[in-house]
């Protein structure tokens, strides 16, 4: 069993009704006698959010048991999932500026790649949960190969989460919110996992910025090819290689997706009582500093700036795929 679990016990509570847990042989229990199996060092909490299941939920994790994303294909060693972190900017700015002795919690890590790599730090450590088995897998096979002992890998469902509150200094939700049944209410269970001073991000699909990666699915539907031929990622990828095909299902085939915008998701932040930090774009429209701070706020800016930020999201990157980050700091 990965060591990690006992180590991070107190993080842990019933996704059920709350009460702490603890490790016992191979397993979560709670007082009241709930068993939680880990099992190939994957610890299973996944639990529906209410008689009768989450629809939404379940079609979502039945697509991913099916097509995990995205694959470690290319990928065999720690330093090619480093290189190919830091080819993403975002990914080597986070691993620059989290704080150090954090505890992180990914919240739909899919296969892990951003976990594993954020807890190559020795100074920090990172549980990597999300509602499929086969993405974790994955994940969990790259962690134990090349012993990334920093992170650990739990099965769950957002909207049930298995932690206490204020358990985490930081939550990452890249990308994932989106294919919720509904990414309000996933957030604001994700904000009370956080400790009071806590930075959270979230990575969504923008509701102007996504108009191209719609138009494309409406041809895809129609004609394959044509959608491949005007989609600039899948241009770059090995045709029927594992990416491509992952890239494909994932922007085309995915059962559930909402939009979102930057003025929506400053609501959600003044709602939960989360102070904005910093949007990638700039919420003003400002040019993004690969140097610059993730955790410093930044303007607000009025609504017209923001919704032309939004636009040139639109104009500048229509083939990639529409994705737009907001982070926050938890407040008081």
């Amino acid at each position: 069993m990965n060591a990690c679990f006992s180590e991070l016990e107190p993080l842990f509570a019933s996704p059920r009704d709350g009460a702490g847990l603890r490790v016992v042989a191979e397993r979560f229990e709670s007082p009241a006698g709930e068993r939680y199996p880990i099992e190939d060092n994957i610890a299973d909490f996944y639990v529906t959010e209410a008689a009768g299941g989450d629809t939404v939920t379940e079609t979502v994790k039945g697509f991913y048991e099916a097509k995990p994303f995205p694959n470690y294909e290319g990928i065999d060693n720690r330093e090619q999932l480093r290189s190919k972190a830091r080819s993403t900017v975002f990914a080597a700015m986070l691993d620059a500026q989290l704080p150090r002795g954090a505890m992180i919690l990914e919240a739909g890590c899919g296969t892990g790649q951003l976990t594993n790599y954020l807890a190559m730090s020795p100074w920090r450590r990172v549980v990597g949960g999300d509602l499929s088995r086969a993405s974790l897998a994955l994940a969990e096979q790259f962690r134990g190969r090349f012993e990334i002992n920093n992170a650990a890998f739990v099965r769950m469902n957002v909207f049930r989460m298995p932690f206490r509150d204020a358990a985490f200094d930081a939550i990452i939700s890249n990308g994932v919110l989106h294919h919720t049944r509904d990414a309000k209410a996933a957030f604001s269970r994700l904000v009370p996992k956080l400790k009071v001073g806590g930075v959270i991000v979230i990575g969504l699909y923008n509701s102007y910025a996504r108009i191209p990666t719609l138009v494309r699915r409406r041809l895809a539907r129609r004609n394959r090819e044509a959608a491949i031929l005007f989609d600039a990622q899948l241009r770059k990828l090995e045709r029927g290689s594992a990416k491509f095909e992952a890239w494909f299902a994932d922007q085309y085939e995915h059962p559930a997706e909402t939009k979102h915008s930057q003025d929506e998701v400053l609501r959600w932040f003044d709602e939960e009582r989360v102070e904005f930090l910093t949007g990638i774009p700039h919420l003003d429209g400002s040019a993004f500093d690969p140097r610059g701070e993730l955790f410093v706020a930044h303007p607000r800016a009025g609504k017209l700036r923001r919704t032309l930020s939004q636009l040139a999201m639109l104009l500048e990157n229509p083939g990639d795929g529409g994705l737009f980050i907001m982070i926050g700091r938890r407040k008081a």
